[in-house]
């Protein structure tokens, strides 16, 4: 018989690939008989008691498809116990597991993602305690590639694991049923059961009836979900698609990079045009002949969404948001193919189930699925609204909150720039009104009317008056935890200083269908210098008058902030993967989000990308230049170059451009500082 725990414990052996755990360290092992999803690395007893039948896999997807398939079975079939080995990471752990919850095993299957190497310990454990027994080893890959040489560590005649290996491929609660009654064939208590039913690499998941009147959304997800059972926050977000208009088309693929699911997604783009995407599988997809991957072929916004790898507990009380894992899978590598990030809208859960094992499954939160579905919608409807029915708000930075900073950005004209993009709309058809045509016009309505400067506010010109009263039920629909901290740091609205009479005057201002705007400072009598990138700041009431005054009252189809940077992104609330607490979402909300930013600084346009959902349009740095002189100093220092070749050669003549430039040098200075001399002019003409 294999010596008793305690006795390994008492007497240690060396198995020949890794040493058991030192018998003194032993004396001081505290088990802990809790722990989280992803804590294996501590030593503890899972508790799990005895099978006929033992699966073991770090998939949860896997676990969860042989879950389903236990209710399946009929009643007198062989008993089941699952376990997900990355409980089982300290060696002390797989001691004690094999010690109790593997005694009375006859058939244990063990599905290894990534070979030997990743769970060495537990694989020639699991292999001595078998062949001590007399019991049944299965160690298959859980990778769609056969591995023979792993294989091989189990005590199963090669066709048997591969077969076994073959039903775990396909995937899927019928195939894992199968599975179940192959193991139960092999140890004598069932016949054979048929083959695997296959799975095609990629497919339409529940099709329902098109509307060709509707526009189309496509969601694309992994095969992996669907052959788990975990398909939860698919379905919620297809329902809320759909509840907003959209024909939902949910995908299953292996993967985009998978050349059949390519395929397969590459065919569905022509048959049903898309206007948005929304993918929830994870990385990159360009190649060296697609740069952006397959979904760059659909001409329209691809949305991406995460399901993460944590849980709903540990997301909320993050003030990061999502863990570095989910942020590459999700976030970061997506970014590179272009795709714009909305929402983490499902997390890991332990759900109820019978017997031991709880099987962790992805479970949707509303609010964010609604909250991508409302972002969806806002797309599509910008791109299916005819260009002179358009709505658009533009934002100019204006910081420090002084108004000769009016429209300030790096490395870019902002005002001109302005002027140009103005003009370019107006070619497209977009409706202007009387909106000025050039730059320093532009200015000038924005001087005239309100700003972040307070004084004069009520001889202020134009802008846009917003009743207290109407603020007021706008400020009672945000989230509770925004109005207490707004509340808390500034007060009630009317104490706003930018409150006149009764009303917010904003820095807004209305030509056609497009507004322009001034950007609201982060507070008031504070230092500009050090609050605009404060993560606790919460913004003053003027502020939200702003944003929701947009939403509410313009109905804006899209936001423009034009030039880095603004401080909207900046504003309280998570890193990434942002909840409805957070400020830049409750405060943008499904708004459609542009953003010209200077393309030298990526560092701080993430920000915008991933707290408020923009789409950056990068343009380059200023062309370089030799500054030179202008005006009165060049033409003073042409008079210092010839006094230089005068005063040798023509020594009176260098005299008299001496007394010029005595004369001309205060009145050039006095030009540099802003000044005015009324000798300047002709002193220098007459030279």
């Amino acid at each position: 018989m294999w010596p008793s725990f305690e006795a390994r414990k008492r007497a240690p052996q060396d198995d020949g690939i890794t040493r058991r755990f030192d018998p003194g360290a032993a004396m001081h092992l505290k088990l802990d008989p809790t722990g989280g999803i992803d804590d294996g690395e501590v030593a503890r007893d899972l508790g799990q008691t005895t099978a006929d039948i033992v699966v073991l896999s770090a998939a949860d997807s896997d676990l969860a498809a042989f879950g389903a398939a236990r209710a399946l079975l009929p009643s007198g079939f062989p008993s089941l116990q699952l376990t997900n080995l990355l409980a089982l990471g300290h060696p002390a752990s797989v001691d004690l597991y094999v010690e109790r919850t593997l005694r009375d095993a006859k058939f244990v299957l063990l599905r290894m993602l990534g070979g030997e190497g990743y769970w060495p310990h537990g694989v020639a454990s699991l292999r001595r305690d078998a062949l001590a027994r007399g019991a049944l080893f299965a160690c298959v890959p859980g990778e769609m590639v056969w591995d023979p040489a792993l294989a091989a560590r189990g005590n199963l005649d090669a066709d048997d694991a591969e077969m076994l290996w073959r039903y775990c491929r396909e995937g899927g609660v019928d195939n894992a049923a199968l599975a179940l009654r192959y193991a139960a064939h092999l140890i004598g208590r069932a016949d054979k059961p048929a083959p695997p039913r296959q799975m095609p690499a990629a497919g339409t998941w529940q099709a329902s009836i098109i509307d060709d009147e509707r526009p189309n959304a496509l969601i694309i997800f992994y095969r992996a979900l669907l052959q788990g059972g975990d398909t939860a926050a698919i379905a919620a977000l297809r329902e809320a698609l759909a509840a907003r208009g959209l024909n939902a088309i949910a995908l299953y693929v292996t993967s985009l990079k998978d050349t059949r699911s390519a395929e397969f997604v590459a065919a569905t783009l022509a048959t049903h045009q898309p206007d948005v995407i929304i993918n929830a599988t994870a990385f990159a997809t360009g190649t060296a002949t697609h740069a952006d991957g397959v979904l760059a072929r659909a001409d329209c916004p691809v949305l991406q969404v995460a399901q993460a790898g944590m849980s709903r507990e540990a997301w909320e009380a993050s003030s990061r948001g999502l863990n570095p894992r989910d942020l590459a899978m999700h976030v970061v590598l997506p970014e590179v193919d272009g795709r714009i990030f909305a929402h983490a809208i499902a997390f890991k859960q332990r759900v109820e189930a019978d017997g031991e094992f709880a099987p962790t499954l992805y479970r949707p939160l509303d609010d964010r699925v609604a909250a991508t579905a409302d972002l969806a919608a806002a797309w599509v409807r910008l791109r299916r609204t005819p260009r002179p029915e358009r709505r658009l708000g533009i934002v100019l930075a204006n910081y420090p909150n002084r108004d000769g900073r009016l429209g300030n950005g790096v490395g870019l004209d902002t005002p001109e720039s302005l002027a140009v993009v103005l003009g370019a709309l107006r070619d497209q058809n977009y409706q202007l009104g009387d909106a000025p045509a050039d730059a320093p016009a532009l200015l000038r309505v924005l001087q005239d009317g309100p700003t972040n400067e307070l004084h004069d506010r009520a001889q202020r010109r134009g802008g846009v008056s917003w009743s207290l009263e109407d603020y007021a039920t706008a400020f009672a629909e945000l989230p509770a935890s925004i109005r207490a901290a707004v509340t808390a740091r500034w007060g009630e609205p009317e104490a706003d200083p930018h409150v006149v009479n009764g009303a917010f005057r904003l820095g807004l201002h209305c030509f056609g269908n497009v507004v322009l705007g001034v950007q609201p400072a982060r507070g008031y009598n504070i230092d500009p210098a050090s609050n605009f990138h404060d993560p606790e700041l919460p913004p003053p009431h003027h502020y939200l008058a702003f944003y929701l005054w947009l939403r509410r009252e313009a109905g804006i189809h899209a936001l423009i902030h034009l030039g880095k940077h603004g401080n909207l992104e900046w504003l309280p609330g998570k890193s990434a993967g942002l909840s409805r607490d957070c400020c830049p979402d409750a405060l943008i909300g499904g708004l459609p989000h542009l953003y010209p930013f200077i393309v030298n600084d990526p560092g701080e346009g993430i920000q915008a990308k991933r707290r408020a959902g923009a789409v950056i349009v990068d343009h380059l740095t200023p062309p370089l230049t030799r500054a030179e002189l202008h005006d009165e100093l060049a033409r003073l220092e042409s008079l210092v170059d010839e006094y230089a070749l005068a005063a040798d050669l023509d020594p009176k003549r260098g005299d008299a451009i001496a007394e010029y430039i005595s004369v001309a040098r205060p009145c050039a200075a006095a030009r540099c500082r802003g000044g005015e001399s009324a000798a300047t002019p002709s002193t220098l003409d007459a030279l």
